[in-house]
């Protein structure tokens, strides 16, 4: 792979950093974070004028058709301004889902509303275990007429609040592969949505499905195939929670950097002595891998290319390495780093809670260990 991005992804790079630069800043991150509806519709509004809403859309659903590895080109600078909104669970994990999933018919109706910012969506599918597997699925979907009834409760449902269509994962029969995936207006009637209060101020919901009633056209793919789907939609959006991740680590690194150059004892620079050195050092080293991994993980899907190994490689070194990078910014500034006017302590929380996100390091540590058929 080559690590050098070409004049497309440059132009992206730069122009995401330059408006996020203006438009998301510390204190706007800190005002969403106490703000109801959770993210700012002027903002959203640019996003999709310059087309980022449509990176991985193909080009006859009014897309870019372009590919996943401009979308972490793009999802790094939203994790180095720690961009609040629906853009991750709209584009990333709705987007992802319909396109693995969706009939002609469906991704016809979707995906151009996603392309054009019209339409945000969320998915719908962890549960009272918190795991990632077919067996934590208990929400039901029973059969009856023309349609299915839907009764359960999910948790950590992103961005719930925006969301348009809800895609929710439910039971349709007994076993690992007895489940579906429904398209949910998210204003229906039996759907109560209740915030969760999380660390890193970040709009996640607890959805409970009192009889929600939905008709057999709204069950996207294919009736009991879902969990496959599932599947790919969780490592792609582990890379792609990586990206991001890779965004905050860096401007943690460089956050420290500056301070370590400007902050004086004993008559020098703390930079200047050697444990802070190595500190910074460890940092750069955790950040570089974290960049090269997600990069190569990125590339391989864009490229079509088996990319199971890599991306659950990705998401674990990811996990362990943007807590321990924060941390160790933390022992660099000391106390100032706490204190809620100071940004480190924005970025800890984030760390923290991506950390779990898409799976912690045990998780895809024994994905890549089953990819070695241990």
């Amino acid at each position: 792979m080559n690590y050098d991005f070409n004049t497309g992804q440059n132009i992206l790079k730069e122009s995401a950093h330059k408006l996020l630069g203006k438009e998301c800043t510390s204190q706007f991150v800190r005002e969403m974070a106490k703000d109801e509806t959770g993210f700012s519709i002027k903002l959203w509004d640019k996003m999709a004028e310059l087309g980022w809403m449509s990176l991985l859309i193909p080009e006859e659903y009014d897309g870019s058709g372009i590919n996943f590895l401009d979308l972490s080109i793009l999802l790094v600078e939203m994790g180095y301004y720690l961009m609040p909104g629906p853009f991750f669970s709209t584009v990333v994990q709705g987007g992802l889902t319909v396109l693995e999933a969706g009939s002609d018919n469906q991704k016809a109706d979707i995906l151009p509303d996603i392309a054009n910012g019209k339409r945000k969506l969320t998915l719908a599918w962890i549960e009272e275990e918190g795991t990632y597997s077919p067996q934590g699925i208990k929400l039901k979907a029973e059969c009856r007429d023309d349609g299915y009834i839907l009764t359960g409760s999910k948790l950590f449902v992103q961005d719930a609040q925006a969301a348009d269509t809800i895609i929710c994962a439910a039971r349709t029969s007994e076993g690992d592969n007895g489940l579906s995936l429904f398209l949910i207006d998210a204003k229906k009637s039996g759907i109560i949505i209740q915030p969760l209060n999380t660390m890193s101020g970040d709009k996640t919901f607890e959805l409970r499905f009192e009889n929600v009633s939905v008709s057999k056209n709204d069950l996207l793919g294919d009736l009991n195939g879902a969990w496959p789907i599932l599947e790919t939609v969780l490592l792609k959006s582990a890379v792609a929670k990586s990206a991001e991740m890779t965004g905050g680590a860096e401007k943690v690194l460089e956050m420290v950097v500056d301070y370590a150059k400007g902050r004086k004892q004993f008559g020098k620079p703390i930079g200047a002595f050697q444990a802070i050195q190595h500190h910074c050092a460890d940092m750069l080293t955790y950040l570089d891998t974290m960049k090269y991994l997600m990069y190569q993980a990125s590339w391989k899907i864009s490229e079509n290319l088996p990319y199971e190994s890599e991306a659950a490689t990705c998401k674990a070194w990811s996990s362990d390495s943007y807590r321990k990078l924060t941390a160790l910014g933390h022992q660099v500034i000391g106390g100032l780093g706490f204190m809620e006017e100071y940004d480190l302590q924005l970025y800890f929380k984030h760390a923290k809670t991506s950390e779990l996100m898409f799976g912690d390091a045990d998780f895809h540590r024994e994905i890549v260990a089953q990819k070695m058929e241990l």
